[in-house]
């Protein structure tokens, strides 16, 4: 009997080692949120191991990391991160983490959108520098007109950046993102090179599946129908790729909530412009929306999955399920199948 137990002792330890080399051997890679986990586990396979930060129907706009966010990031091979200042969280995050992994921002080559928001305040910053500036040069103090020009650089950093984040909205740009996901996943594991490769070519081939299914579904809905409103402005890639126009009450983070001035205007537009449908988000709280549905007679047609992918078996929980079911909810909802 004693001898057994050892034995058994000796294999547990054994099937530990192997296990601990195994996993020793796959990239550690760290995804901040979802949607890129998703696109990685694709390039990946079975040589990545993948930690996701802000993980199903998680708000990376608001999101706080945790202890365990840090240790994982110092201890990845690699990050992979959406940037254009889509997580708020993640300088101080990576600066904490002390890691030396690269980070990779996925948008980068990608077609990228101007932030309606960082125009509009722009403008606004523009206007307050020359009023300045003309009010200083009449009463001859050039101090005044620093004074003016500070405070229109204030305002104009005072928004979410100057390039809408929600890029993986379009399946075109999702390509970009596997693309540098299979570069950055060669530079750290050369031996896999040619299975990452492979990997993304293969979900590429996919992704141009996708594309076409998406506009496929566009095409069916009559051109004075394609209005739609949505929480937050998550959605403009999808409009520009497919033709569709996206109304929302608050900007492109959901950490700017939206005044009673903005929900009227918004109320105001959506009569005029005849808005088809009005959507939830999965990451957003409904009340809002319900709140413009009351009050334009416009029925909920469905959840939209924005920033983040459902959780396992549900409807969104791959990208390509995501990308699918907001096209056909919408096309659902406006067309009445």
């Amino acid at each position: 009997m004693s001898r057994l137990i050892k034995l058994a002792a000796a294999v547990s330890v054994i099937t530990l080692a192997h296990t601990a080399m195994a996993s020793a051997e796959n990239l550690k890679v760290v995804a901040s949120f979802s949607i890129i986990a998703d696109f990685a586990k694709n390039v990946g396979g079975d040589r990545v191991d993948i930690t996701t930060l802000v993980g199903p129907n998680g708000d990376a706009h608001v999101y706080e990391p945790k202890p365990a966010d840090a240790a994982a990031v110092a201890a990845a091979d690699v990050v992979l991160v959406n940037g254009l200042q889509f997580e708020g969280f993640l300088q101080r995050l990576v600066e904490a983490s002390g890691t030396k992994a690269p980070v990779v921002e996925l948008t980068k080559g990608g077609e990228v959108l101007k932030n309606a928001e960082e125009e509009h305040h722009h403008d606004e910053a523009s206007e307050g520098e020359q009023k300045h500036e003309h009010e200083a040069a009449e009463a001859g103090h050039d101090q005044h007109a620093e004074e003016g020009q500070e405070h229109a650089n204030e305002e104009a950093h005072h928004d979410h950046g100057e390039f809408d984040p929600h890029a993986w909205q379009s399946a075109h740009n999702a390509e970009i993102y596997v693309k540098n996901i299979a570069d950055a996943f060669c530079a750290a594991d050369a031996a896999g090179c040619d299975t990452y490769r492979a990997n993304a070519e293969a979900y590429g081939q996919k992704l141009e599946a996708l594309e076409a299914e998406i506009k496929a579904a566009v095409a069916e809905i009559p051109e004075d129908k394609r209005v739609i409103i949505t929480s937050h402005d998550a959605f403009k890639y999808f409009e520009h790729e497919y033709g569709l126009k996206f109304l929302a009450p608050e900007g492109v983070s959901t950490e700017s909530e939206a005044s009673a001035a903005d929900v009227a205007a918004l109320i105001k537009q959506v009569k005029e412009d005849r808005a088809a449908a009005i959507f939830v988000e999965n990451i957003t709280n409904q009340r809002l929306i319900e709140q413009i549905a009351s009050e334009t007679g416009i029925k909920v047609g469905g959840t939209l999955y924005s920033d983040a992918l459902s959780d396992e078996g549900g409807q969104a929980a791959t990208y390509i399920d995501m990308m699918e079911h907001n096209a056909n909810t919408i096309k659902g909802a406006i067309l009445g199948s």
